[in-house]
Parts: structure tokens; sequence; C-alpha cells
């Protein structure tokens, strides 16, 4: 199978905006002390969409490490719902997107370095790669949808996305 490289680039609030939320900690969000100054609060990080006839819930995804270099060769979405990462082992890991819509292609990718203390929410129906764990295996909070509609579609890529290091 054919490959076109994907330059990995630092996961930013900005840069990650067409595809979801970034989570963390920072002075780019709104925050304030409570808990009698015992506490900041970084609050509102994440929009979670259960979307319709859906309940918000909590799991935990233990991702086993993936090496580079790293074939991206299939995406997935989730059309009715988010789905909100945050990694639990303070490890940096990969996050590969593509926009929400039509199935994508190797051209459409984007690929993201997280840092250990950034979490992503992929927006309702943002193509994304499964968990890319590095060097470790990492456990991640996982906040996304239940119900009873399927809620995953996975597409194989007819050229595949190739992330040959950091």
């Amino acid at each position: 199978m054919t490959t076109l490289p994907l330059r990995p680039e630092p996961l930013t609030r900005e840069a990650f905006a067409p595809f979801g939320d970034v989570i963390e900690a920072s002075d780019a969000v709104r925050h304030f002390t409570i808990n009698c100054g015992n506490t900041e609060r970084y609050h509102d990080l994440a929009h979670i969409d259960p979307g319709e006839g859906g309940r918000v819930i909590v799991s935990i995804f233990r991702g086993q490490p993936r090496s580079l270099p790293f074939r991206v060769g299939m995406m997935e979405r989730h059309p009715l719902g988010s789905q909100a990462f945050v990694p639990m082992s303070g490890r940096p890991y990969l996050v590969v997107v593509a926009p929400a819509g039509l199935a994508p292609t190797a051209s459409d990718l984007r690929c993201f370095v997280a840092r250990g203390d950034q979490g992503v929410n992929y927006a309702t129906g943002v193509w994304h790669h499964p968990l890319l764990a590095l060097g470790a295996v990492c456990d991640f909070l996982v906040v996304d949808r239940s119900g009873s509609a399927p809620n995953c579609d996975e597409v194989q890529l007819e050229v595949a996305g190739l992330i040959a290091a950091l």
C-alpha cells in the first residue's frame, strides 16, 4: 500500500479547533479558585455531546504502545456524539484526525503530538485514529456516548498516512 508522510505537530487549542477541544489546565481558558482557595477550577473545557437518545458515560481505555514508523491505514468516527480522551499515565501520545464529513483520504489527515497533561475531545462526526499511545501501556479516561443506535463508522484508507518520527 502506498503511503503519504504525516508530520506530527504540537497539539494546540487553535490548531485542533476544527476537530474538537483540547482539554488542559491553561491560562488560555476560564479558570477560578474554589473550595475556600484550595483548588483552581479550569472550567468547561469540552463540549460533551451525547447526541439525541444518548447518555454520557465514563470509561477507562488501556492503550498498547505503538511504534514509529506507524502506518495510518484506517480511521473511525462517532456520528452520534463526541468522544473525549484524558490521559492518566502522564505520557505523550499521538492524535490523528480528519474533518467530519465524507470518508477521509491520507491528504486530509493531521497528526498532533499531545503532551501527557493534554486531553482531546473529538467533536461529533470527526474522523480519528484509535488510541496511539507511545512508549508504554497508557490508560485514558474516556467520556463518550452510550445509546441503542450504532455510533462507530470505520473506513480503510486507499493510501495510508505514515508517521515516521516525532
